[in-house]
């Protein structure tokens, strides 16, 4: 395995853009200069496939923690490639303690979980009663992917979304983000919960702001939701 990771920087070196790392580092709060590469995504991409065809991504699975940032996308893209609904989740609990920002965070895109599994909803409930934010965010993420469409759609997941503590920036951004999207697709089910005060206020507000910003919320809709801004 050193072997194999010892290869792996020196191609991943081989691909750096300085700019483009500084850029990245401006958009990534709180990741350390030195475990910064700065490879671009289609080129991480492309490098995920072929250590998959190749056989080796099991070996980059196995390796945790890793040293840099494009070596957790690397392994989120693997990850999220993997077919087996048990293995993508027991892969998921061996990774997700390592997440440390929203970038690889929202990389994650299990295809395993397309086929929406009974067992799914559950999982995702630990996931964000999870004490690590990003665990959480990923599980508010994976909710409001799959389960606020038809037929998938169930009141009781607003109620999930709602306890999940607050106080953590990027966990309540992807809960705004979590129920402006729920107004888009369920706005009867989710409006009397800005009208009765239920979220948090910043979560109110800035739920309210995205859906005003959103192209499927109507121009009637969003006149009204305006009038439901929680004002100091």
């Amino acid at each position: 395995m050193e072997e194999f990771l010892t290869a792996l920087e020196k191609r991943l070196s081989e691909m750096a853009d300085s700019g483009y790392r500084d850029f990245q580092l401006g958009l990534i709060p709180g990741i350390q200069p030195e475990t910064m590469v700065g490879v671009r995504t289609p080129q991480l991409r492309r490098l995920a496939s072929e250590l998959r065809k190749s056989g080796q991504g099991s070996t980059l699975l196995e390796a945790l923690p890793h040293g840099f940032y494009e070596e957790n996308i690397l392994h989120g893209l693997l990850l999220s490639q993997l077919s087996d609904y048990e293995e993508t989740v027991a892969e998921l609990e061996r990774f997700l303690p390592y997440v440390d920002n929203w970038a690889v965070c929202d990389l994650l895109s299990p295809r395993a979980f397309r086929s929406r599994p009974h067992q799914l909803p559950e999982q995702i409930q630990r996931w964000m009663g999870s004490s690590h934010p990003y665990t959480i965010r990923f599980g508010l993420g994976m909710l409001m992917s799959f389960y606020l469409d038809e037929p998938y759609f169930d009141p009781k997941y607003l109620s999930w979304a709602m306890s999940v503590p607050t106080g953590e920036y990027y966990v309540d951004m992807i809960a705004a983000w979590y129920f402006a999207t729920a107004l888009a697709k369920q706005y009867d089910a989710v409006l009397p919960l800005l009208q009765e005060r239920k979220l948090d206020r910043w979560v109110h507000n800035k739920t309210i702001q995205k859906a005003v910003e959103s192209r499927r919320i109507t121009e009637e809709q969003k006149t009204f939701l305006r009038t439901l801004r929680w004002k100091a």
